[in-house]
């Protein structure tokens, strides 16, 4: 639980009334959560849950199904192409029995030990992958995943992913490779520049220097043709810059602040495009059709090892704290996870 806005201090371990499943709703028995940077603007007071979300951190969790509320009767989701070798239950019309493994994308509950979700966000625990490995990369996989179909990416295009040794940074980036994208990433040291080359970068470039002139160099002077943003209004007026013509941005973070300049003549000769997205705010039609998208599409990369796992740290529950602090000091490389007592 989270006694009041602030540091990592404020987060404390609490007995609270086991959660029930309401209509189209399973409960997890949570054997692991993902922490995320949402994890700590919300802790903050800056990112607060969406009406009727649990104040309990957690966007993400792997577990088994403990419990299940009343079925509704609902149309399945828009089915997506795609291989699937995981799929333990063909909609969001099947709900998975108590007992089934499964890894989830919450919009809030997942430092727990039950976590409350809809049916159709759900997932199989793919078969190569533990219940901590599962927790490490649904929220990841499903913002980027939705992103770059907003900002319809295609192979032969030059992408810069800002943040390229974080969880966004880990999968973002050889999943662009997978599609066929040069990937060029922010990062804060020659230590994370390593890593992210090594998940597939073809340039790291340390955002302490002069990263816009060193990403336009890259580019010849032409600039990038996507931008995948997790800071915000900090580099908003370089990211603008660096677009080529027809360029697209996608904002998905805010660590650099909310309100920044925005170039609207540089925007308009560019015939340049920002967006911004937050999947916790989506519906739950939405997600449900992304989470599928990510058991159909992505699930099999897994497997097959096209895109291997990020690195892990994990954290016992009751050092969530902890947890929050390595995030918040730069220095993490992969994602940290939390496990169950």
């Amino acid at each position: 639980m989270q006694r009041q806005a602030g540091g990592p201090e404020e987060l404390v371990l609490d007995e609270v009334e086991t959660p029930q499943p309401g209509p189209g709703e399973v409960r997890i028995r949570v054997a692991a959560s993902g922490v995320n940077r949402a994890d700590i603007l919300q802790r903050q007071g800056f990112y607060p849950p969406p009406k009727g979300i649990t104040q309990i951190l957690g966007l993400e969790v792997a577990g088994v199904v403990d419990a299940v509320g009343p079925v509704l009767d609902r149309p399945a989701p828009k089915a997506h192409p795609g291989p699937s070798s995981t799929s333990a239950w063909k909609d969001s019309r099947t709900t998975p029995k108590p007992g089934t493994p499964v890894v989830a994308l919450l919009a809030g509950g997942g430092y727990a030990e039950y976590a409350i979700v809809p049916v159709g966000q759900c997932a199989p625990v793919p078969a190569s992958m533990s219940m901590v490995e599962a927790a490490a990369i649904m929220e990841t996989a499903a913002t980027v995943v939705s992103n770059f179909d907003h900002i319809h990416v295609a192979a032969g295009e030059t992408i810069l992913i800002h943040g390229g040794t974080g969880g966004i940074g880990s999968f973002a980036i050889p999943y662009a490779k997978h599609l066929g994208l040069r990937v060029i990433t922010t990062v804060g040291s020659p230590d994370n520049a390593a890593y992210a080359e090594k998940r597939g970068a073809d340039l790291a470039v340390d955002y302490h220097g002069d990263w816009p002139d060193q990403v336009k160099a890259a580019t010849d002077g032409n600039g990038v043709d996507a931008i995948l943003d997790i800071i915000g209004a900090k580099y908003l007026e370089d990211n603008v810059r660096l677009l080529a013509r027809g360029g697209r941005m996608t904002v998905i973070g805010l660590q650099g602040g909310t309100k920044g300049t925005l170039d609207l003549n540089r925007l308009l000769t560019k015939a340049a495009t920002i967006t911004a997205t937050s999947l916790r705010f989506r519906p739950e039609s939405e997600k449900t059709a992304i989470v599928r998208q990510v058991t159909e599409q992505i699930w099999p990369l897994f497997e097959s090892g096209a895109i291997p796992l990020p690195p892990i740290t994990e954290y016992p529950l009751a050092q969530a704290g902890d947890a929050h602090r390595l995030l918040e000091s730069g220095k993490n490389q992969g994602k940290i996870v939390l496990t169950s007592m």
